[in-house]
């Protein structure tokens, strides 16, 4: 049996430091690329991708509003992730968040139930010495009460609006339901007469309708649905949302950028949400959810599966898909004719980029439409800061309040005459025949 001789020990010796050595400096190496890539750090930060037709309000805007222009810079350690920006949203919704101390509302509904909203009071005057009112719509099961909303409010509240912050239908703790009924992807009952309120409460005020991710379909939905809807309203602002339930859905179930994962955390958030309200769900005489349809909720994994078995069922829809096609704002949208802006993050997890084909053709074809599309920003998150800590004012919040600025200075600089935009985007749009498809 051949061994090895003392020589040869020697002669491997020096060798196996400089290879363990090797080893070592190769894991460090691979550790860092994963880093680098898991966190996008090579990705360089510009300015918000724009889609706009050339229009003197367009042209007005990108001199007014800077914030259309100027580069958006997230932390530099984990802001170009947007998994870690949707997660910390998601966790935290903002950082240092302030509490704008506001009056609860209570609306009594046609089929009984109690829509309910928050209403809090400009802090000082407009710049333009108008009465204006932002009427907010959140996101999916979200209320006044969240950490994103609160932190928005405070801002615009401090800069001269007075906010109204609809409290999604069954999403408030510890508020019982009076009807079988939560909120939907697509109703806009409880938004409408949130609307409605305003106006009747505050006759002179002017209306600047916000909505983020679900909220954003809900909005523009509302808006399009029918034109006495847009009477009074300044502009319109979404931010995140998907467009299309149907088409959002199917990505979904899909697994790149870990969209199935994110499904299944909704799936189980919406679940409990659903079953704190099972008494009301069930008791009510006029209910149509039955135990066999919380046993199906109970075994959901999906957003689609929760929606086949209970939500669709709130109004009625034969199938999930008629309640997609009919709760999305994609199939009213091209009604808006007042100021819209779309917002998107390109690394958004939750909304593929087959999705913002439909705003990129919107802004293409409409000239009251534009689309911004920034490189990083996650969902909902679009934090700022240096290189670990993020500020308390995102670059959302602040991008929002300056285009509303911008818009309202504009409204507000032109002659009555010139004051028929609505009047020309219908003609306009009666003239073109601007759809888009699901």
């Amino acid at each position: 049996m051949a061994t090895l001789e003392d020589g040869d020990m020697n002669t491997f010796g020096p060798e196996l430091p400089a290879m363990f050595d090797g080893m070592k400096l190769a894991a460090v190496a691979t550790i860092l690329y994963v880093i680098v890539r898991c966190l996008n750090l090579k990705s360089t930060t510009e300015p918000p991708g724009i889609t706009y037709q050339d229009t003197p309000l367009s042209r007005y805007l990108l001199k007014s509003c800077s914030m259309l222009t100027k580069e958006y810079i997230p932390p530099l350690l984990w802001g170009k992730s947007g998994h870690l920006q949707t997660a910390l949203y998601g966790k935290m919704g903002r950082v240092n968040t302030p509490t704008p101390c506001g009056v609860r509302k209570f609306l009594s509904m046609q089929d009984g139930a109690t829509a309910t909203f928050d209403l809090f009071e400009a802090l000082g005057d407009h710049s333009t010495g108008d009465d204006i009112t932002m009427v907010i719509c959140p996101g999916i099961g979200n209320h006044s009460e969240k950490n994103y909303i609160r932190t928005f409010v405070d801002h615009s509240q401090r800069q001269g609006y007075r906010c109204a912050v609809l409290n999604h239908l069954g999403a408030l703790p510890n508020m019982e339901l009076t009807s079988p009924r939560m909120f939907t992807y697509g109703c806009t009952w409880e938004y409408a007469a949130m609307v409605s309120y305003v106006k009747r409460a505050f006759p002179q005020t002017l209306l600047v309708v916000v909505g983020f991710s679900l909220g954003g379909n809900i909005v523009c939905k509302f808006l399009g649905e029918n034109r006495s809807n847009q009477d009074r309203v300044l502009c319109c602002v979404s931010v995140c949302q998907g467009y299309s339930a149907l088409r959002a859905q199917e990505t979904f179930l899909q697994w790149d950028q870990c969209r199935r994962l994110y499904n299944f955390v909704l799936a189980d958030n919406m679940k409990k949400l659903i079953l704190s309200h099972r008494s009301s769900l069930l008791g009510l005489n006029s209910s149509n959810i039955g135990d066999a349809d919380l046993g199906r909720l109970y075994a959901a994994t999906s957003l689609m599966q929760i929606d086949d078995s209970i939500m669709r069922k709130f109004h009625g829809y034969s199938s999930v898909k008629e309640y997609y096609e009919q709760e999305s704002c994609v199939h009213y949208i091209h009604n808006v004719t007042v100021p819209l802006l779309l917002v998107n993050s390109a690394d958004d997890p939750l909304v593929h980029q087959s999705l913002l084909a439909i705003p990129r053709t919107l802004s293409e074809k409409m000239p009251n439409v534009i689309f911004a599309l920034t490189q990083h920003g996650g969902h909902l998150g679009f934090f700022e800061g240096a290189v670990l800590f993020p500020q308390p004012l995102t670059w959302m919040d602040k991008f929002i309040v300056e285009y509303t600025d911008a818009i309202c200075h504009w409204e507000k600089d032109q002659p009555a005459c010139q004051k028929s935009s609505h009047q020309d985007m219908n003609s306009y749009l009666q003239s073109t025949g601007v759809t888009l498809s699901g």
